[in-house]
């Protein structure tokens, strides 16, 4: 049985509310007042900006949060909070960063032990699956390797699109893009749409938010859920990656 603690959020912000208002009811429920979390910025540029944004939004609900990069020791920060919060901006820039500061495993240990409660945000999101190869962010940086922190045994596409019939762009939709990673990969993916979360308390998965969500796998349609879906199922699963590209071969 597991022990992990996680609140996996497809955007921190949706059109007509502020940072982290749509969520804000689940994230309390998620962090009592008094919580301490260690925030991760390295998605971003502007690291003291984006803590000072995490951290008043946490302050109205009575949570404390400290930069990670404002310590000399993440590790030692770990210790001392009770959750970790991986912000989101682009994937290929925070998995970099999270291998420079070898916080990978580290954060891994902790999370399935049940020592810290995990929330992500789109990119921060996109590192609790086994990889970020279903990010929507340009290669901006190398990272070391596209294997992330592995929380979760299948993919999320954060900010996803339903396809538009009426748009006369010819590039592929997001539904698309999905089926060319399951062409080469046996991986379930779950499309989640901007105000759709997933809130996982041990060997439970829950699918949060009004927007509903649509999971992705080979050789089937693709599947609509609605909010208050139970998604355990998804946590027995074994994702199979092309070798090719790293990861545990088809």
């Amino acid at each position: 049985m597991s022990n992990a603690n996680m609140l996996l959020l497809s955007s921190s912000m949706i059109y007509g509310h502020s940072y982290l208002e749509h969520v804000r009811d689940t994230v309390v429920e998620f962090l009592p007042a008094g919580s301490r979390v260690a925030f991760v910025p390295w998605a971003l540029e502007d690291y003291d900006r984006y803590t000072d944004t995490t951290a008043t939004a946490m302050q109205a609900l009575g949570i404390s949060v400290t930069g990670i990069h404002t310590v000399a020791s993440p590790q030692e920060l770990l210790d001392g909070v009770d959750a970790i919060f991986v912000g989101g901006g682009n994937s290929f820039r925070l998995l970099k960063a999270l291998y420079e500061h070898d916080l990978i495993d580290e954060v891994r240990a902790r999370v399935t032990s049940g020592k810290l409660a995990y929330m992500g945000s789109s990119a921060g999101t996109n590192m609790s699956c086994p990889s970020l190869r279903t990010t929507n962010d340009m290669p901006i940086v190398q990272p070391p390797s596209f294997d992330a922190f592995n929380l979760i045994p299948f993919q999320i596409n954060p900010h996803y699109q339903d396809p538009d019939p009426t748009s006369t762009h010819m590039g592929e939709t997001r539904e698309q893009r999905i089926a060319q990673f399951l062409e080469e990969n046996d991986v379930a993916v779950v499309g989640l749409r901007e105000g759709a979360w997933l809130r996982r308390i041990g060997d439970s998965l829950t699918l949060g938010g009004s927007v509903g969500a649509r999971l992705f796998q080979r050789d089937s349609e693709a599947v609509e859920y609605t909010e208050g879906a139970d998604l355990s199922f998804l946590l027995k699963l074994e994702p199979r990656f092309d070798s090719r590209a790293g990861g545990q071969p088809l």
